[in-house]
């Protein structure tokens, strides 16, 4: 039998001191080698879901949570972060939070977490290669970490997590400070990932991009799943479409007075425009 990559059960969760839940009953799974989008308004609980699946709600941040987080077939709240992020990967929408502040180059920096579990250092120098290659870092190896760009310091985040060759990475808005061309070569280093077997689980508010690579999404709103299945069948959803909005192929469709149910990708996009035009 295979063992869900991450599974919540009716989880609920509170930070300290604050008066609302910021996840309320969430039930998902999600099965080794996924690629799931997650996308919602702002306080949708999408943040928090990835600190949840993570372990560091509660580890780190406290407060309440009540249900089961089960982490590649683990409890999530007997596991310790640093055991997990061995098979675990979580990429933060601010880069700089997660640089050690030990180290003074780029490629130190990437393999910094290696190192931290023991990885012989002939591995680490490899896996600090095949990740800088991956992002695209190799010319920017023997750099300061604050001497690099906004866009660089976030590939320099996920370089970090893919020398650790996780198993499960979480993604909270990886694209947030890259141009479109840093954001594509970013989507081509994840595919590739993914084609290798690594689930992702990835929270993205460029819904246009996230239709085109994700075979599932979950719509969030107020810390609740509020839709859960292919992108087609949850853009659809006029309820999910009032909490979350939609792409922008689905809007012209329906601007352009097309047919529901309205496309949610580009090339289905041009040929249903075509086909009202014929």
């Amino acid at each position: 039998m295979t063992v869900p990559a991450l599974v919540l059960r009716d989880v609920s969760y509170r930070y300290e001191d604050a008066e609302t839940d910021a996840l309320a009953g969430v039930d998902l799974s999600v099965a080794p080698g996924e690629w799931v989008g997650v996308v919602g308004p702002t306080n949708a609980g999408k943040s928090t879901l990835c600190l949840a699946a993570m372990g560091l709600a509660p580890h780190f941040f406290g407060g309440r949570l009540r249900g089961t987080v089960t982490v590649l077939g683990r409890d999530s709240l007997r596991v310790p972060v640093p055991e997990r992020s061995a098979d675990v990967g979580l990429l933060f929408q601010n880069p700089f939070t997660q640089l050690s502040g030990a180290r003074e180059r780029v490629d130190e920096e990437i393999g910094f977490g290696p190192e931290c579990h023991g990885v012989a250092p002939a591995e680490v120098d490899e896996r600090v290669a095949e990740a800088m290659r991956l992002v695209g870092l190799e010319e920017q190896a023997g750099r300061h970490p604050l001497d690099l760009s906004g866009g660089q310091l976030q590939r320099l985040a996920l370089a970090g997590l893919l020398a650790m060759r996780p198993r499960l990475l979480l993604l909270d808005e990886p694209t947030s400070q890259l141009d479109p061309a840093g954001t594509e070569a970013i989507f081509d280093v994840l595919a590739a990932l993914h084609a290798r077997g690594t689930t992702i689980v990835l929270v993205e508010h460029r819904l246009e991009l996230l239709c085109e690579v994700c075979p599932r999404v979950v719509a969030m709103a107020g810390g609740r799943v509020v839709a859960d299945g292919p992108p087609a069948r949850v853009f659809n959803d006029e309820a999910v479409v009032a909490e979350v909005g939609a792409p922008v192929y689905t809007r012209l469709a329906h601007a352009a007075g097309l047919p529901a149910p309205w496309p949610v990708r580009l090339d289905d996009a041009v040929a249903a425009f075509r086909r009202s035009r014929a």
